[in-house]
């Protein structure tokens, strides 16, 4: 199939069009592209092919109802047509329904219910019953929920719109010629020179510039560091999947480490047999996700000796090391041992994910191979978002925005305290000494998969504890909870979505 192009744009040279083109382009005021797939030749029936591309356009969805499309003439030059085919067969799908044309409007696609989409056939041998690890996906609702309390995102109506673009139009200004090219792998040398100064202030990290590596998102980061380090890699037992898919370059890769009170049971990498080919250990040791709980000073040191006697590594996840409400923020691991820790953080929850900038802080001997498997057909974080970040931390307008939202957040923590303690007093919130999330504790008698159908009826997403759990992690589920983002639903709708949880626990807890 050849493939041709409808254009209507004001202006601009296509090299060696065709005469016909050079003359019509010149009456053209507005209009739109369209890409049709036609045959290399229509032979005697270019009205007929004409309408079958048109038809398929529109049968798949791939032109939506209300798309306005070109006039017959612009269409018959950029498809070497006559006008009056194209006109033609413009009539006979607006007879047919699937066009409509009125005068000063044009010809647009008509307003037809759109196909259903495929239905997957059900397994044979009884009704389909969802994973563990889908037991919340599967009841999310495909359009945006009226209430969203899940977890991985912070309230982005609050990014801070008029200060990051004071700090670009600096970054833009200042930025040399240099900066518009390719660039280091490593990541603009201006953004890695702020966050060891800021890293190393706020969080205890011992940074050197030239041993950062900006990533396009945490995501990245993991999945270099999979590449790059040798045998299993041992992840708490509550985490997101995704992390665990990413490290799993092998089958079955990943081994569960058991998560209590205290944290990561760190010592069992030297006592449990299980954990014998294990060379490399993620953890989110100050704040557990989604659990919420540090990672006790013992385990701590547990963990960095167990690296510089084995020769293994620890990679660190500070997701939301800066969001502590109770006391001091928990200092970063890597501290304690910065050639056998890997930091990992993100400007996701401070900021937006949406900036896509990530960074990891690699021991020495790391470097080298990370940046090797960094090649330039990854994905990069584009260099005025790098240089606007590092502005943005020089002049301390980071610290201003991650105090006011640290004090919203915690004010959103104690509200949704005192509104399950108000409504449903048998639920308990666990993990809120930091983060933007809560385990929540369910009822007595109320399951994880009950509790989602109801909010789901009521237009609330969230996710079940169970989601986050590994698929191998030994013992008895935990108790049925749900994990509540409290920092995702902008300011003005989080009391609705309190509202909503609260009064749908509270009915779920008599039916």
């Amino acid at each position: 199939m050849a493939d041709s192009w409808a254009n209507s744009t004001s202006s601009g040279q296509h090299g060696s069009a065709p005469s016909g083109r050079q003359r019509h382009r010149q009456a053209r005021r507005s209009g739109s592209d369209l890409h049709l797939d036609l045959p290399p030749s229509a032979g005697p029936r270019p009205r007929a092919a004409l309408l079958a591309a048109l038809r398929e356009a529109v049968r798949t969805g791939r032109l939506a109802p209300g798309t306005r499309l070109p006039s017959s003439r612009t269409l018959a030059a950029d498809l070497g047509l006559a006008r009056n085919t194209v006109a033609g067969a413009y009539a006979e799908l607006v007879a047919e329904g699937w066009l409509t044309a009125r005068q000063g409007s044009g010809t647009r696609v008509a307003d037809r219910a759109e196909p259903a989409p495929p239905r997957r056939p059900r397994p044979r041998g009884g009704t389909e019953q969802p994973s563990r690890l889908s037991l919340s996906r599967h009841l999310r609702q495909q359009h945006r929920p009226a209430h969203d309390l899940r977890t991985g995102a912070p309230d982005v109506s609050a990014f801070p719109r008029s200060a990051w673009l004071t700090s670009a139009r600096r970054a833009l200004t200042a930025a040399p010629a240099h900066a518009f090219s390719h660039g280091d792998l490593r990541g603009a040398v201006e953004l890695r020179r702020a966050l060891a100064a800021y890293l190393a202030r706020v969080r205890g990290v011992r940074a050197d510039p030239e041993r950062i590596v900006v990533c396009a998102g945490f995501a990245q980061g993991v999945a270099l560091l999979a590449r790059v380090v040798a045998g299993d890699v041992a992840v708490e037992e509550y985490g997101l999947p995704f992390h665990r898919e990413l490290l799993e370059t092998t089958p079955d890769r990943t081994r569960p480490l058991p998560v209590d009170a205290h944290g990561a049971r760190t010592h069992l990498l030297d006592t449990d047999p299980h954990f014998g080919g294990v060379r490399a250990v993620l953890l989110t040791p100050a704040h557990q996700y989604p659990l919420g709980v540090p990672l006790h000073p013992d385990r701590r040191a547990a963990v960095v000796d167990w690296a510089g006697r084995t020769g293994g590594l620890v990679v660190e996840d500070d997701y939301d090391g800066e969001f502590r409400y109770d006391r001091q923020p928990v200092g970063a691991l890597q501290g304690l041992d910065p050639e056998r820790v890997v930091y990992l953080g993100t400007a996701s929850k401070a900021l937006a994910p949406a900036l896509r900038v990530a960074w990891m802080v690699l021991p020495e001997h790391l470097v080298e191979p990370v940046l090797a498997a960094k090649t330039p057909a990854e994905w990069t974080t584009g260099a005025l978002d790098q240089l606007t970040l590092a502005d943005f931390l020089e002049c301390g307008a980071y610290d201003r925005h991650v105090r006011t939202m640290r004090q919203r957040y915690r004010r959103r923590r104690d509200r949704l305290v005192e509104h399950l303690a108000a409504h449903v007093p048998e639920a308990r919130a666990t993990g809120i000494a930091a983060g933007l999330h809560a385990v929540l504790r369910l009822p007595p008698g109320v399951t994880e998969l009950a509790a989602l159908r109801a909010l789901d009826r009521a237009g609330t997403a969230l996710d079940a504890l169970t989601a986050f759990r590994h698929p191998a992690a030994p013992g008895d589920p935990p108790p049925p909870s749900l994990v509540v983002g409290y920092g995702t639903p902008p300011e003005h709708a989080y009391t609705a979505a309190l509202d909503a949880l609260c009064g749908t626990l509270a009915r779920s807890r008599h039916s």
